[in-house]
């Protein structure tokens, strides 16, 4: 989405509003901007939307709640930033699924310098950690931002390790919630220092689902992320391949076959990261944007134009909704593929699609997929 202005109070109020609907993910914000061009609009088209995909109780955010908030974030001196604004991240603007509006405690401005995101075990061993500081020394002495998501082990040891030259939190909950408490020192010492970011509403607390938002934001601001051990099933591999799928470059620190804590970092070695055991091997490649790794997706189609008047067409939406969820699993698809195999106007499947996002059936994904929940 390009960055214009900054926007008025009003203007930020109904952006952070929209952002705030139910079943309005990254996805479909934008969908329903180009389609309504504002968000005042769009939110007053959403309940007849939604009950034209089946949910006719869709309540919208208490506006009270909303300016709460922006009350709430501003007593904390932070502030929230809408994607179309100047002071936006230009790296996570770049992104697909780019977080519409983000909580911000203390200096955006880190964002603006080339970032590196690094992240890996939270049981991390005392090798591993003292090799993330050296890591993240050696490129706060190159100018680099270090990103990370505050965790035990691994981040703490990034963020700590460039407090002095300002590091970035990628927070999974609210920006005022510090998980895991023992951080809460070094938490407020990145907000004084350094930045804290969320794109989830002030005092959300963190839970799984979460998660995986916040390592796409980590992986958003990053020309690259390093993982430092990381287990098969670690979800530093989930930010590794966001990473990837958003065009970024993947580092991995190869570590011992007999830990287990190492054979994620080795399998993605294996799979195409770069062998990183020094900040050269980082400040090598950075410069050099890789759109096709292991976990690589076709390039998305961002052209949702749909005409007003599609809107009235009831009989063939609804014939049209029915054949997607028949055609659908909680297996993501592209949406292309669906179009196609279904046979369907696209204009039309994408307003289909759109009311049953609304209505909480089926789900956007980054990478122009679609999937069923349930």
């Amino acid at each position: 989405m390009r960055k214009t202005q900054k926007l008025s109070p009003t203007e930020l109020r109904d952006w952070l509003h929209l952002c705030r609907t139910e079943n309005v993910g990254a996805v479909t914000f934008r969908q329903l901007l180009r389609l309504y061009q504002t968000p005042a609009k769009a939110i007053a088209a959403i309940p007849a939307m939604a009950a034209r995909g089946g949910k006719r109780n869709l309540k919208l955010p208490d506006i009270k709640i909303i300016e709460n908030e922006l009350r709430s974030i501003k007593d904390r001196g932070g502030r929230i930033i809408a994607s179309c604004e100047p002071d936006y991240p230009d790296a996570l603007a770049a992104i697909e699924d780019a977080p519409p509006v983000i909580s911000v405690i203390g200096d955006i401005a880190h964002s603006t310098k080339r970032c590196v995101g690094i992240v890996g075990a939270r049981n991390a061993s005392l090798n591993g950690r003292k090799l993330t500081e050296t890591l993240a020394r050696d490129l706060c002495a190159e100018g680099i931002t270090i990103v990370s998501g505050l965790a035990r082990g691994i981040d703490t040891a990034a963020h700590n390790a460039s407090l002095e030259t300002g590091t970035i939190a990628v927070l999974a909950g609210g920006v005022d919630k510090v998980y895991p408490e023992e951080n809460r020192a070094l938490y407020d010492k990145i907000a004084a220092k350094g930045c804290v970011i969320s794109d989830q509403p002030l005092g959300l607390d963190p839970f799984s689902k979460l998660f995986p938002r916040r390592n796409r934001i980590i992986s958003g601001l990053s020309l690259g992320v390093v993982v430092v051990e990381a287990a098969t099933q670690s979800g530093s591999l989930i930010t590794a391949r966001m990473a990837l799928e958003q065009g970024r470059e993947v580092f991995a620190v190869p570590g011992s076959p007999l830990d287990p804590r190492c054979r994620g970092t080795n399998d993605l070695i294996r799979q195409g990261a770069i062998l990183t055991e020094a900040a050269d091997d980082v400040l090598r490649n950075i410069h050099k944007p890789r759109l096709q790794g292991v976990f690589s997706i076709s390039e998305p189609k961002n052209d949702f134009e749909v005409p007003i008047d599609l809107l009235n067409n009831e009989l063939q939406l609804i014939e049209i909704k029915d054949i997607i969820i028949e055609n659908l699993s909680p297996a993501a698809v592209l949406v292309d593929e669906l179009v196609r195999q279904c046979d369907l106007s696209l204009p039309l499947a994408l307003t289909a699609l759109l009311e049953l996002e609304l209505a909480g059936r089926v789900e956007r994904q980054a990478g122009n997929r679609v999937a069923l929940i349930g």
